[in-house]
């Protein structure tokens, strides 16, 4: 009995702390053109997108599913990736 009084007097507590967490939604909600850029993409991802509908990664970094009907010529280049493409091609 002295044994377990002696356990209960050197046990330690546990408290739980509480945090709050912010959880950032990954799904895609800009249909590929919120910046209203035009991006560099290997032709080849472009048509593997085009075929199975993945999103693509452009040279910046720009995570996308491209569309049909959305002309990247009536759209600026995007400056980043016209930089990156351009030390690649040096």
């Amino acid at each position: 009995m002295a044994d377990l009084e002696q356990e209960k007097s050197t046990s330690t507590n546990t408290s739980v702390l509480e945090r709050t967490q912010t959880q950032e939604n990954p799904e895609l909600t800009d249909n590929g053109d919120s910046d209203r850029f035009s991006h560099y993409v290997s032709a080849d991802r472009m048509l593997e997108s085009r075929i199975t509908g993945r999103p693509v990664v452009a040279l910046c970094g720009k995570v996308w599913v491209p569309q049909y009907d959305r002309n990247p010529d009536d759209y600026p280049v995007c400056p980043e990736c016209l930089r990156i493409y351009n030390e690649m091609s040096d």
